[in-house]
């Protein structure tokens, strides 16, 4: 199932020493959205990562994801969306918004990724993903309860949508103000896209503050 889906991701190029010194270029490096998704974070310049747990390079990105949280200013916020291209996509979506309901998601995020892709963890059972709470040290019932809540339902119709506004069509994409996305893809690779990302945000606090 998962080799389905992998179509759906975008496959990382490798870098080559060109891409970091190259000046950013809309069009090649980033794309603007006529239309920017709503943003969450107030005053501050939000980057938004969507991802899908299935994703091999959304998993691979994330030790250099976490690496690059860490540099972030006072004045940048960031935030995961779990992409839903497809309707079976929403169900790890689902995991996501009830770790977050629990009050967990940074605590089990990369965790979870490690069940995925290292433990093989069945993304379309719910039985496997509530034994894995279990096995995590959660309470199975209210992980299962919050799983199955309307809130957590409300959260995942909100991502597909956020999905179809930001044009995403493939993973790990970051958007950033809610309209600049780009990815590895379009980056090149991994140093080329934490440089791009970088260098949007610096674009937008020019933009606000001249």
């Amino acid at each position: 199932m998962r080799r389905r889906f992998l179509k759906f991701c975008v496959i990382g190029l490798l870098s080559a020493p060109w891409l970091a010194a190259r000046a950013m270029q809309p069009g090649r490096d980033y794309t603007q959205l006529d239309t920017p998704i709503n943003t969450d974070s107030g005053k501050k310049i939000e980057v938004t990562e969507f991802f899908w747990y299935g994703c091999p390079h959304c998993f691979a990105v994330e030790p250099g994801l976490n690496a690059w949280l860490k540099t972030l200013p006072k004045d940048v916020a960031f935030r995961r969306i779990p992409a839903i291209l497809n309707n079976t996509w929403a169900v790890s979506a689902k995991v996501w918004y009830t770790l977050r309901a629990m009050g967990v998601a940074d605590q089990y995020h990369d965790d979870f990724f490690n069940a995925v892709h290292l433990d093989g963890l069945n993304l379309q059972s719910e039985i496997s993903i509530f034994n894995w709470a279990k096995k995590m040290g959660m309470n199975q019932q209210r992980f299962a309860d919050m799983f199955n809540s309307f809130g957590v339902q409300s959260e995942v119709a909100r991502a597909a949508q956020l999905t179809k506004e930001a044009q995403i069509k493939g993973v790990p994409s970051f958007v950033v103000d809610g309209r600049y996305v780009t990815s590895e893809g379009l980056t090149g690779g991994e140093d080329s896209l934490f440089h791009t990302l970088d260098d949007l945000i610096a674009m937008v606090r020019h933009k606000r503050h001249g």
